[in-house]
């Protein structure tokens, strides 16, 4: 789960490669060259010193740590310091943030809007806004409380209308947006204020249509894999794919005779990420037991971080994001890359709408108001997505979520008023974006950007 910068992945490693590529690699080779023809021996003291990174140790990776941080390349760990903070501090002040029960629900509550977070990431990796996935997700939960409940459609059908429904949605507002070139905030706002319409009158007369307790919507808040072989079984899936897939890239830098980490970084790695996968599971196991909405959440997390890191549809929207008209003079289809961005966003939203519903118990009227919207896409800024367009990561829907919502339950914890708990998210998202605009300026004046 490494940062994604540009086009590119980037972990410690990774970014170091990247930098010896853009500015280090070239200097190297030319001194290598130069040593050559002087006595026939390269002059390894020449090297960009960004390639000796692991040869000189633990030094070293300081080195290249603090090097980062000055540079502006912040990655994720401002909301990492902010989680501990959070947890230490509720813990001390109330005593049960940190027991199972009260992580487990944490797990489940940050499910809908993690999903719905995960869309908004995509659209502002474009540079743009997305203002209706609080109205897409009421219609979604709507559209399918009507067809389900009221009309007796099968369950599962009525899940994928709700969610084709949040696709076509975000096709109309995408369409209007890249062919027609009306301003994405324009277009969303428009759909904010007609969608929410829209929802009133597919619920008619009804204020609100509970889910029963058989409907695969109501698992989504209330499910759990009691056998703990379940979230064990999870965290052993996740650790060993981390670690085949950490593998594998480095035989291929090193095949490629590029700088690849050693087996020991790579256990190290893998160990960190075992300990990550591994504490949660043992905690949920001390409650009721691996939550549905968690997998749901991680298998929404998983399949967007494969699709923008590994295929050349998630490289052409950080191109997009990046500079429209060089994307486009590269061959990239721009207008088609934004209308399919804001098309998986509002679907996603659609989704997490129905995660929504089922911790509420029913779709309302009111579903997807309030301040939904902004905890959406405050969770993405907060985790580390920049406003700015072409940087972010799709993991920091899960941060920003899991920072939003442990603030959301130690405030509750501590009976603190709901005025109190949208102060203080208020003033972690200006948090958020002052150090998105510092890092930025950062990474100008080094030449970065």
């Amino acid at each position: 789960m490494s940062d994604t910068t540009g086009t590119t992945p980037t972990g410690t490693g990774g970014r170091l490669a990247k930098d010896a590529a853009q500015d280090g690699t070239g200097a190297a080779a030319s001194a290598s060259r130069s040593g050559d023809r002087a006595g026939g021996e390269p002059d390894a003291l020449a090297a960009d010193p960004r390639l000796l990174v692991r040869e000189r140790g633990l030094a070293g990776y300081w080195e290249a740590f603090v090097r980062r941080l000055r540079a502006g390349e912040l990655g994720s760990l401002p909301v990492v310091v902010g989680l501990l903070v959070i947890a230490i501090v509720f813990q001390a002040q109330t005593g049960t943030f940190l027991t199972p029960r009260n992580l487990s629900n944490i797990a489940v509550y940050i499910a809908g809007p993690g999903i719905m977070a995960v869309g908004i990431v995509l659209v502002l990796l474009l540079g743009e806004i997305d203002l209706s996935v609080g109205s897409m997700a009421g219609l979604a939960a709507a559209i399918w409380a009507v067809t389900s409940v009221n009309h007796g459609v099968p369950d599962l059908l009525a899940i994928l209308l709700a969610v084709a429904a949040g696709a076509v949605v975000g096709a109309i507002h995408g369409t209007f947006f890249a062919y027609v070139g009306v301003p994405a905030f324009v277009v969303t706002l428009a759909g904010f204020l007609g969608w929410s319409g829209l929802q009133i009158w597919v619920m008619g007369e009804e204020g609100t249509i509970n889910i029963p307790n058989n409907s695969l919507v109501n698992d989504f808040g209330g499910y759990y894999f009691s056998d703990i072989s379940a979230a064990y079984g999870l965290a052993t899936v996740l650790t060993a794919a981390y670690a085949a897939a950490l593998w594998r890239g480095e035989r291929r830098r090193e095949r490629a005779g590029l700088p690849f980490r050693t087996r020991g970084e790579i256990l190290l790695r893998t160990g960190l990420v075992a300990v990550a996968a591994f504490l949660p599971a043992y905690t949920f196991n001390q409650h009721r037991g691996l939550p549905l909405a968690l997998v749901v959440f991680l298998g929404v997390l998983l399949l967007a971080d494969l699709m923008v890191r590994r295929t050349t549809y998630g490289r052409q929207i950080f191109a997009v994001g990046g500079n429209a008209e060089a994307a486009r003079r590269a061959g990239i289809n721009v207008e088609l890359v934004r209308m399919s961005v804001f098309a998986i966003a509002s679907a996603l939203a659609a989704l997490g709408g129905l995660f929504y519903a089922a911790n509420a118990g029913g779709a309302s009227k009111q579903l997807g108001s309030g301040n939904l919207l902004m905890n959406v896409i405050a969770a993405a800024v907060i985790g580390g997505t920049s406003l700015f367009g072409g940087r972010g990561w799709v993991w920091s829907a899960l941060l920003g979520t899991l920072v939003i919502q442990s603030i959301t339950t130690g405030l509750n914890l501590m009976g603190m008023a709901s005025e109190i708990q949208f102060m203080i998210t208020g003033v972690v998202l200006l948090i958020a974006v002052v150090v998105d605009s510092v890092s930025r300026r950062t990474r100008r004046t080094a030449g970065r950007t």
